[in-house]
């Protein structure tokens, strides 16, 4: 009942050779591809390779997303998204309904985009990237290269996404105007994405519109549902900015190892005195996400060491 490729291609798909045991489930995931299309359709035979072969136990199954989830009794199983649209009650059935045909000795090659699904669920997971295996073997393993990966390419990505001022409050006496704030990879460039344990840093723009003797910039850093992370200003880090003069910019420079778990988070920053006064506050005024090669629970990622020894 195995599934065997062997240097099977397509127009997408370049020379690929793998298998999926007898009573194995195999994932598939990457960027969407062509080759993905070619991939399950070489294996549930509706589609044969311009090279190379093909092998697979008769009869096969092949389930798209949408298409109903029919787990009977089959050889061979293909699942592209099958469970993309799937509520969880649905989607706890299905992984019960894998796992006995899996003890039947069905041969499964699951494609989907949910890496805790693929987790869970499967022997061995393949990393497709444009059109060739860039990886196999474990699923945590791949996973974590994966995300990596992803995570690059999502960084990437952001350095060309504009990043305006769009403050849930802003609130001020005048004597000072915050013009922008900017959020700075590891690379020293502006981007929306941090990757978490790399050195960042947040830059804030201040023009003051009058004389300030002693000037505080500050920020304040929170997760998307308002939960404060971590706050600092010039003061706190004992950086005198003044005397400033009426037209004079700064640009403050908050530097740092992003130790923040995976997810969205907001900025709020202000001028003000050392007495609490503002001149200009920006609430939630821009937003940025962190990415990790790896999922960590909470907002503080540690980096922690894990190691054991017999008691």
């Amino acid at each position: 009942m195995s599934i065997q490729f062997r240097d099977a291609a397509g127009a997408a798909l370049r020379p690929f050779t793998g298998s999926v045991p007898d009573g194995a489930i195999a994932g598939v995931l990457g960027e969407d591809s062509p080759a993905f299309v070619e991939l399950l359709r070489f294996a549930a035979g509706v589609a044969q390779p311009s090279s190379g072969e093909v092998i697979a136990s008769a009869p096969r199954r092949l389930i798209a997303a949408g298409d109903p989830l029919n787990l009977a009794p089959v050889s061979t199983l293909v699942l592209d998204h099958a469970f993309a649209t799937r509520d969880e009650l649905v989607r706890a059935r299905a992984r019960i309904g894998l796992e006995r045909l899996r003890r039947g000795g069905t041969s499964v090659l699951l494609l989907s985009h949910d890496p805790d699904l693929l987790r869970a669920l499967c022997d061995e997971v393949w990393w497709i990237h444009e059109g060739e295996l860039a990886a196999k073997g474990d699923p945590r393993e791949v996973l974590d290269a994966y995300l990596h990966h992803a995570a690059g390419r999502l960084a990437e990505w952001s350095r060309g996404v504009a990043q305006p001022l769009t403050p849930s409050m802003r609130r001020g006496d005048g004597r000072a105007t915050v013009v922008n704030i900017a959020t700075v990879d590891a690379a020293g460039r502006r981007s929306v994405v941090w990757r978490s344990g790399e050195p960042v840093a947040v830059e804030v723009t201040v023009r003051f519109e009058q004389a300030v003797e002693d000037p505080v910039v500050g920020i304040m850093i929170r997760t998307r549902i308002g939960f404060e992370v971590y706050g600092t200003n010039t003061e706190l880090e004992r950086l005198k900015l003044g005397p400033v003069a009426a037209g004079q910019t700064l640009v403050v420079r908050f530097a740092f190892y992003c130790g923040l778990c995976a997810q969205e988070y907001t900025l709020t920053a202000a001028s003000h005195d050392p007495d609490g006064v503002w001149h200009d506050w920006l609430e939630d005024a821009v937003a940025f996400s962190v990415a990790d090669s790896r999922y960590v629970a909470g907002v503080a990622n540690l980096r922690a060491e894990v190691s054991f020894r017999h008691a």
